[in-house]
């Protein structure tokens, strides 16, 4: 299900766990390269679309598993993964986990020389968000496997996360103490840190990412995943097109985008950054394609004025895709002389711009938010690749359309995932008891992809 070269992965049989795991973005990467995971995810319908999608999943919240039912996790699990709710630490929102940056890295701090979980949870609760604190979930379930009482258990072997950029500053402390002072049974990784641009992967988005990738020492250097596609540049794409009348098109001959950097044309072995128009225009699966050309206009500001709306062609990139993707306008070039407003993008389509097979069964409510907080699940194939050792991903796999679970194997998903076959049960997080509350209007102001 990759490309042709023979699987050499750094471990025999990996099994990711997937912290926060939404949707299912790394664990549909993970189906396309044949790693196993389990996801634990808090919202209801998230894991509705879990479910349908056929993957497998704790409906917990991922913090209570930890405290309460870490022993029952899957002792072969050897890859921790997890990209933490970014509301608190994005441009979008109030900033409370930029300000608290130094605080928290005091707790990794305090966490590493074994504080007690019970002294760090009742300083936690002082956070003016406590979703700030759930950025620190993923080091502490690498601690937590430490402890096991399970024989069979042992520290995980990778660690792979990922945030929103204003998150590196986390990540390069979470290496600097899993380099120099390992965790508190010796165990000590070696990591690579940086921002991704995930349409130098071969999404069809500009999206920016902070990434961690770390293998416990032993099992090698681990490295960033090779970029495939050229970097989309604004400024380059609006010179070329004042040198020319650009009209978005969608005929088979003017189907690749503009070069960023003309003169590279090639030179560099990379191919352009796939468009919008590129990804959408053929029918698959359900997918009735898009053949007409289009511009969009996203909701929100552009280049950080609120006032301006970015507007993007079908040859470019999409926007960062966020929770406020159904709210795209969409506006159709029927000729030179007639612009209208089009059908906005479908959730087939929004999740087939963040490289979501064509079909994914996106269910319950909020799903343009489902779709927006997920990881890219080709940009998350490369992160898994590259951290084990694996041949880049065929982003084909992720082109063909889903197949959605039957109505047993989700009966059985659920039973495992909330306690029952229809319906979830006392042991399902209450959303009530999400901190902070989440009113629509708030959850909108706040949004961005995470």
């Amino acid at each position: 299900m990759t490309s042709a070269a023979p699987h050499q992965s750094i471990l025999d049989k990996p099994f990711v766990l997937d912290l926060f795991a939404g949707p299912g973005g790394l664990d549909v990467a993970g189906h396309a390269l044949d790693v196993p995971s389990l996801g634990i995810e808090w919202d209801r319908s998230a894991c509705l679309t879990r479910y349908a999608a056929g993957l497998d999943t704790l409906h917990a919240d991922v913090s209570a598993v930890r405290r309460d039912a870490f022993e029952s996790l899957p002792p072969e699990i050897n890859i921790l993964a997890g990209g933490p709710p970014c509301q608190t630490y994005s441009v979008a929102g109030k900033g409370a986990g930029r300000k608290a940056l130094e605080e928290v890295k005091g707790y990794i701090e305090r966490l590493m020389a074994g504080a007690p979980d019970d002294e760090i949870d009742a300083d936690l609760e002082q956070l003016t968000d406590p979703r700030t604190a759930l950025v620190l979930e993923p080091l502490r379930y690498a601690i937590q496997a430490t402890r096991s009482a399970n024989r069979d258990r042992r520290p995980y072997d990778v660690i792979v996360l990922e945030q929103v950029p204003a998150v590196v500053a986390v990540w390069n402390h979470y290496a600097k103490v899993l380099r120099e002072t390992g965790l508190p049974d010796g165990t000590k990784y070696e990591v690579v840190v940086d921002v991704l641009a995930t349409e130098t992967y071969g999404v069809p988005q500009t999206r920016s990412r902070a990434v961690l990738i770390a293998r416990r020492v032993g099992l090698g250097r681990p490295s960033l995943p090779p970029p495939t596609h050229r970097a989309y540049e604004a400024k380059a794409w609006n010179r070329e097109a004042a040198k020319a009348v650009l009209q978005p098109t969608l005929d088979d001959e003017d189907m690749e985008p503009l070069d960023s950097d003309p003169a590279d044309s090639g030179a560099s072995g990379l191919a352009p950054w796939r468009s919008m128009g590129e990804t959408l225009a053929d029918p698959v699966g359900g997918h009735p394609g898009r053949r007409t050309p289009f511009l969009v206009r996203s909701n929100y500001g552009s280049s950080g004025l609120p006032g301006r709306r970015g507007v993007r062609t079908d040859r470019q990139p999409a926007a960062t895709v966020t929770g406020r993707i159904s709210r795209f306008v969409v506006f159709e070039h029927l000729d030179e002389h007639v612009v209208r407003e089009g059908a906005r993008f479908s959730m087939n389509e929004a999740g087939m711009l963040q490289s979501f097979p064509p079909d994914y069964p996106w269910s319950g409510t909020a799903q343009a938010q489902q779709v927006g907080n997920a990881v890219p699940p080709l940009f998350g194939a490369h992160l898994l690749s590259a951290a084990l050792g694996l041949p880049v991903p065929d982003p084909e796999v992720l082109r063909r359309p889903w197949v959605p679970a039957t109505k047993e194997e989700q009966a059985k998903l659920r039973s495992h995932g909330c306690g029952l076959a229809d319906s979830c049960t006392a042991r399902c997080p209450d959303p009530a008891d999400q901190a902070p509350a989440r009113s629509s209007a708030g959850a909108r102001a706040k949004s961005e992809a995470g």
